[in-house]
């Protein structure tokens, strides 16, 4: 199947990617992006070590990765509305932690909502335009906070 559009045309704002480094161990590092997420109003329903997973059932000898699944209740609420409820086949936002080598630790963001537009499954553009203002200001948060 064709994607309709080039993906590499895109430019990563159109799709909210957001990076940044950690100079600390892999635990440390979730620990702080579980606090500062937290602190900034979302919550962690969902966290699970892919790279566990894959080095125990596949033997596949991956260093640490963590995805933190955060999510802030009213914005899923007015998300799951704009989108005719299909906006929860992109639930949570995740918040990967990467480790880079033993004291550097990446920190990636892609905005649901964002991909939620490019995907056409806003049902009503004008409260999805906020989401994705609203949304934008709570992970920039996050990031200034893990930057500061």
């Amino acid at each position: 199947m064709a994607i309709p559009f080039d993906p590499h045309e895109l430019d990563p704002e159109e799709y909210g990617e957001t990076q940044t480094t950690l100079e600390t161990d892999h635990e440390s590092a979730i620990e702080r992006v579980r606090e500062v997420c937290l602190d900034a109003g979302f919550g962690i329903p969902v966290e699970f070590s892919p790279s566990e997973m894959l080095n125990e059932k596949a033997d596949a000898g991956r260093d640490p990765y963590y995805v933190l699944g955060a999510c802030n209740p009213e914005m899923a609420d007015r998300a799951l509305d704009a989108t005719e409820g299909r906006m929860g086949a992109l639930f949570p936002c995740n918040m990967v932690i990467r480790q880079e080598s033993p004291n550097e630790q990446v920190v990636y963001h892609v905005s649901i909502m964002k991909v939620a537009r490019l995907l056409g499954l806003p049902t009503d553009d004008e409260e999805m335009d906020a989401i994705i203002a609203d949304t934008g200001e709570l992970v920039d948060a996050v990031f200034e906070a893990l930057e500061a």
